[in-house]
């Protein structure tokens, strides 16, 4: 059956910066598909706007990192596999961390189970300046 799970990215510093409706196809997943269906979603919609920002969990190639996000030069459509691959590796390394109602994600082949109150959240990582 279908759900539909609201989405919350977050930074270690500064907190909530937005959050998205995320439509699913089963309310049963793994987190692996969780992370792919999410980022293919927001490639997806930068492509159909192409603005000047993409506010996506992770840096696509070629872009640099500002406030908003990250500026991509000529607004040029992006490639929803390559992004796909970078999210799942940064996963991997700790460069974000899946919070799915409170409780930490840490293996890709886990399966999750979602509802319309599941709470789903990214919370990116940001390096201490100085170490």
């Amino acid at each position: 059956m279908a759900t539909a799970v609201t989405v919350y990215d977050e930074e270690s510093v500064g907190g909530a910066k937005r959050s998205f409706v995320l439509h699913l196809a089963s309310e049963r997943l793994t987190v692996r598909d969780l992370i792919v269906r999410r980022v293919t979603h927001e490639v997806e919609e930068y492509n159909q706007t192409r603005t000047e920002h993409y506010a996506g969990l992770v840096q696509p190639t070629g872009a640099e990192v500002t406030l908003n996000g990250f500026r991509v030069r000529e607004r040029r459509a992006l490639d929803a596999d390559q992004q796909c691959a970078k999210a799942l590796e940064a996963f991997g390394r700790n460069g974000f961390l899946l919070l799915v109602d409170e409780r930490q994600m840490t293996e890709l082949d886990e399966e999750v189970a979602v509802s319309s109150a599941t709470r789903v959240r990214f919370l990116k990582l940001v390096p201490l300046v100085g170490g």
